[in-house]
């Protein structure tokens, strides 16, 4: 029997991105993107060339790259997804096949006759996407357009499955396979639905309103680990090039910023990256809305950690290291940021990390810089500076 990531009885391989990862026991699927393939190819709903397929959060490629004999369009938050569809694209040999790659915050495509969509960990993007999902329908009129949704059993629960009654029309589960289970949807032009907003609130002790798009954590308050991150930012000297890595809305570049406006040192140039076009489309905002006088000396980018960023460039980085890629909670993310960071940093200058204490990351650091300084701690977090 042939894999369910097949084309024209070629058997497709995927490799998870970046293709350094320290940890290769990830694979670039899940049973949820088998069982969705091999539904639609027991259907036979991939036979018709002429189809226009929308695919939101493929987290590799392995669904838009099984379905890329027909139109595709492929729609993501992560940069990193979408390298990785890239990069097993060349793999495969399927450049002949071009897909549209859209990132969360563009225009849906005007046609869409089947829609694939793997619900993603954030409740708030899921219910964003399901808005424009919506949104779209109504306006082109694809109350026949065919919708399954794919997960882990254990991802969907019953308040899931409200939200997509809620947001698109009448719902229903297949049975569970290998762990995974389909959601599908009929559309109901009768329901409206408002845009999603950009959610706003006040940054404690300032006076500055942060801006949030879905898919950014901490979107409603300032989180704890910011909070105790932004006592503790250093003071820099003149014409700095500093990094906010990880930047997610911006919250602690802003607050540098502001730092060295107060000390009068107001040349500082900083770069605001992220994975998240989200993140990054946030963190831009927050800079113009709130300290617009300082746009200039700002640059913001979608990045895989540091990648294409010049060697010995940066005097200072600042970064909160994630521990999970999508659904796999993992630690090489972290060591890549510290990896690139010491690469980007000149001779004699500082990252400086916040991270829960359980996690280590000295340890890692010590590996890297050999010169690690506790700069404060409280029960949850600790502040690390490393010095190049």
């Amino acid at each position: 029997m042939l894999s369910p990531f097949t084309i024209k009885n070629k058997q497709l391989s995927f490799q998870r991105f970046p293709i350094a990862q320290v940890n290769r026991s990830l694979q670039a699927w899940d049973a949820a993107d088998e069982f969705l393939i091999n539904y639609l190819n027991e259907q036979e709903l991939l036979t018709d060339n002429n189809k226009h397929l929308v695919i939101f959060n493929d987290s590799f490629g392995a669904l838009s790259l099984s379905c890329c004999l027909q139109q595709t369009t492929s729609i993501t938050d992560s940069y990193v997804s979408q390298q990785g569809l890239i990069l097993n694209q060349q793999a495969n040999q399927l450049n002949d096949y071009p897909i549209n790659l859209l990132t969360s915050l563009d225009k849906l495509p005007e046609k869409a006759d089947i829609i694939l969509y793997k619900i993603p960990k954030s409740k708030a993007l899921l219910i964003d996407q399901l808005i424009q999902i919506k949104i779209f329908s109504n306006n082109n009129r694809l109350n026949n357009t065919l919708f399954i949704a794919a997960a882990r059993t254990k991802d969907i629960h019953s308040s899931t499955l409200k939200l997509f009654e809620k947001y698109l029309g009448d719902t229903s589960t297949s049975l569970a396979v290998k762990k995974a289970r389909l959601v599908f949807c009929q559309f109901n032009s009768k329901q409206q639905v408002a845009s999603s907003p950009v959610t706003t609130w006040l940054l404690e002790n300032t006076t500055f309103n942060i801006a949030n798009y879905a898919n950014v954590f901490a979107r409603e308050q300032l989180d704890i680990g910011a909070r105790f991150f932004i006592e503790h930012l250093p003071t820099l000297a003149e014409n700095s090039q500093v990094i906010d890595l990880g930047c997610g809305n911006g919250v602690i570049g802003l607050s540098l910023l502001a730092k060295q406006q107060a000390a009068s040192k107001n040349s500082v140039q900083l770069t605001f990256i992220d994975e998240s076009f989200m993140a990054v489309a946030s963190a831009q905002l927050n800079i113009k809305n709130n300290l617009p006088q300082h746009q200039s000396q700002c640059q913001f980018s979608c990045n895989d950690c540091l990648t294409a960023i010049d060697d010995e460039s940066a005097d200072l980085i600042l970064c909160n290291p994630p521990f999970h890629q999508q659904q796999a909670v993992t630690d090489h993310i972290a060591w890549q940021m510290f990896q690139d960071s010491y690469r980007v940093l000149k001779k004699g200058a500082e990252l400086r990390i916040i991270g829960n204490r359980q996690l280590g990351y000295h340890v890692k650091l010590e590996r890297l810089f050999k010169s690690t300084t506790l700069i404060a701690s409280n029960k949850k977090f600790v502040i690390i500076s490393a010095i190049k």
